[in-house]
């Protein structure tokens, strides 16, 4: 792995030098857009708006638009000027418990590595977090922007979750839920069904069943067999019985358990 940023942890007046590597990548597969009639790559030119001809790197600048129309170039030098102190320090401002943050703030994982000569304080940091059962909340500047971030421990490692600032989660308000009745045989019977599922989380065992089921489709086109159907069409989505399907889910889980036991 190769690191995409470094710095330092800010923890009181203790600094750790770290370096940040991404925790996650993507397993979607990917497509390229091409010219049916020739098979070429569709390639998207940056073009002026004005002249209409497709401009060099070198003729183009970053701008923000103060007013409609009206713009200003903001340089690199300009985005040094912002605090350069924050672009290389992961700032802890406080401790939580990680229960108290919200699933929805979470938005991606990086793994942190002790820099030359850091492994000591890295390491104290890393056993205090899991002494205590907290997280430390801290900011950071990635890509000219301002994260906040959990920062725990993860085995060995130190893991920074970069979450959303509050500001940045929509509100439900405009959702149109209508309240019902719920009674309580079917809740009870969801209860049941609900623990009948229940398992320990093992991520190991959940993979991107989408992504596996489309490249056996693309694979049996490259060999100019005929495309594989891998999934029926789902039924449309209609509760009438709502009793009866959660006894008919419950059964089925029942039956499923004690085929697996025998």
């Amino acid at each position: 792995m190769r690191a995409m940023w470094s710095g330092s942890i800010s923890f009181g007046l203790v600094n750790i030098p770290v370096r940040l590597y991404k925790a996650t990548e993507e397993s979607r597969m990917s497509f390229d857009l091409l010219h049916e009639r020739d098979m070429a790559r569709i390639r998207y030119a940056k073009l002026c708006s004005v002249e209409g001809r497709e401009l060099e790197q070198a003729e183009i600048v970053r701008g923000f638009e103060f007013d409609k129309g009206e713009y200003v170039i903001v340089t690199d030098e300009d985005l040094r000027l912002v605090s350069p102190t924050k672009a290389k320090i992961i700032e802890i401002l406080q401790f939580a418990y990680e229960n108290e943050i919200d699933s929805i703030y979470f938005e991606k994982a990086y793994y942190l590595e002790p820099d030359k000569g850091a492994s000591k304080a890295y390491v104290l940091l890393r056993e205090a977090l899991k002494e205590s059962k907290k997280v430390g909340v801290a900011r950071f500047v990635l890509s000219n922007k301002e994260h906040l971030a959990a920062i725990k421990p993860q085995g060995n490692l130190i893991v920074l979750n970069q979450l959303r600032f509050h500001q940045e989660i929509r509100k439900p308000e405009q959702l149109k839920i209508e309240s019902a009745q719920t009674p309580r045989k079917e809740v009870d019977l969801a209860v049941a069904l609900i623990e009948q599922l229940t398992a320990a989380f093992e991520p190991e065992k959940h993979r991107d069943s989408y992504a596996d089921e489309l490249k056996r489709v693309i694979d049996a086109k490259v060999k100019g067999q005929p495309p594989i159907r891998v999934a029926k069409k789902p039924e449309e989505a209609v509760v009438k019985d709502l009793m009866g399907l959660l006894k008919a889910s419950l059964d089925r889980e029942r039956q499923r358990e004690r085929a697996q036991a025998s």
